[in-house]
């Protein structure tokens, strides 16, 4: 030890002073200095989001509103159009440059509404259009599938509509980030007016999309329900993209059940809700009670999908175009202007995620993805249309209010399906991160 002690003193005193002190001092390395040491660096090159979407299969109509808002967001971010919510979203460090200075260009995908698919097209958004984060979906089994892909390549995933409690519970990963609420947050949003509505003594039979969000819908719904006094008869599974669900529905009808659970969404649920009707279980009596239906969770294009059934059916929503909040008149103005229709709670909770990103980045005043995790970990803002939120650090989950609704039985429009009877607030929907399992895993990211 004392030779090496003595030898280094030695060079020291035949270099130059600036390299010996440079030599003496310890190294300090920034998140700029890892420039060419995380996955597709926009240093030298292009800002690519890569827009991951259902263009196809089940919950292609969802998925394709979804990309029409990822598309209007580059435009504000770019400095194109009003601005939407740029003008809303406090905190804010976007001017409308793009991002630190560089525009955003985009490449898009089609998930077919399946899970290999969906994986398959964010790898070659990585691997061979350079994208440096990833966003979209409208499954959780896509969520999750793509949020496990961009953990292990380094790239962050903004998740598009995922309502599986798993996405931030037992597969929640650094590298993914939710907006959307979740089947937890649905079942304690809704319970309450069920119970006002239907009373605590029913019996409840559950039809579920068999994978991972209508399981974690099951589960959570029937924990609500029976905590009120519910009982659960039976909860059968069916298969996603069904069309025919007769043979679901004729069982319902012997059960001893008096309310039906649709546990479905997208076109699953524009098929199985308008079947239920004209199965006349909307016309029936059990145990000496009106039969009812039940969506917990279902959108405006949902909605306008099932018709004339969906007129009195309850669920909640993660928000609706017709909220009077500036960041939602914002929103809906510029979409409405761009496409000629109010924007669904997909297209929104997509136009946000890519914002959001896109503002960490700018904060964090680098693309070095440990950098702009840590910027929105923990990160509180408003202006987005649902009042005060915060991107949890402990999960990557957004808090903020839940909407109760029910379709609406005099609409004004094609677009006034549905009414907004309930805002539970963020408080009463914010949950320990202890009750679902799950490790975030690393910061410091892979090479792609």
């Amino acid at each position: 030890m004392t030779k090496l002690i003595l030898g280094r003193r030695r060079l020291l005193k035949t270099m130059g002073a600036g390299v010996a002190a440079s030599l003496a001092s310890p190294l300090v390395f920034t998140s700029r200095s890892y420039g060419q040491e995380f996955c597709n660096n926009p240093a030298n090159g292009r800002v690519v989001f890569g827009f991951n979407v259902p263009q196809t299969g089940s919950y292609a109509e969802e998925g394709l509103d979804q990309l029409k808002a990822y598309e209007l967001a580059v435009k504000h971010i770019n400095g194109e159009g009003d601005g939407g919510m740029l003008n809303t979203l406090k905190p804010l460090s976007l001017k409308g440059n793009g991002v630190l200075g560089k525009k955003v260009e985009f490449v898009t995908g089609d998930t077919q509404t399946n899970t290999d698919a969906a994986r398959d097209g964010a790898r070659r958004m990585i691997e061979r259009d350079g994208a440096i984060m990833v966003t979209g979906s409208v499954t959780s089994g896509e969520a999750i599938a793509v949020q496990s892909l961009c953990q292990e390549k380094g790239v962050i995933y903004m998740a598009g509509l995922t309502h599986s409690n798993d996405t931030t519970g037992k597969d929640k990963r650094r590298y993914g980030f939710r907006h959307f609420f979740n089947a937890h947050q649905s079942g304690v949003a809704i319970a309450p007016l069920l119970a006002q509505e239907y009373g605590t003594d029913r019996r409840a039979y559950h039809l579920t999309a068999d994978y991972t969000w209508g399981w974690t819908q099951e589960e959570s719904i029937k924990a609500a329900t029976e905590a009120l006094g519910w009982e659960t008869v039976a909860a059968v599974r069916t298969p996603l993209g069904l069309g025919d669900y007769s043979q679901y529905l004729t069982p319902v009808m012997n059960s001893g059940a008096d309310v039906l659970i649709l546990n479905h969404y997208g076109h699953d649920m524009v098929n199985s809700l308008p079947q239920a009707v004209q199965f006349g279980l909307r016309d029936r009596q059990a145990n000496g009670k009106n039969f009812e239906i039940v969506v917990p969770m279902f959108s405006e294009l949902m909605a306008v999908g099932a018709g004339e059934a969906v007129k009195g059916i309850i669920g909640t929503s993660n928000w609706h175009w017709a909220l009077e909040d500036e960041g939602t008149k914002a929103f809906t103005k510029s979409y409405g202007e761009a496409y000629g229709s109010p924007p669904s709670q997909s297209a929104h909770t997509g136009y946000v995620q890519a914002l959001l990103y896109a503002d960490a980045c700018e904060r964090a005043g680098t693309f070095y993805p440990p950098e702009v995790i840590k910027a929105l970990e923990g990160f509180e803002f408003d202006g987005a249309g649902n009042g005060p939120t915060l991107y949890r650090d402990a999960d990557h989950q957004c808090f903020k209010e839940v909407l109760v609704v029910r379709g609406n039985e005099n609409p004004t429009s094609k677009f006034d399906v549905l009414n907004v009877v309930g805002r539970t607030a963020r408080a009463d929907v914010t949950y320990d991160p202890t009750i679902f399992e799950g490790e975030l895993g690393p910061y410091e990211p892979n090479q792609c």
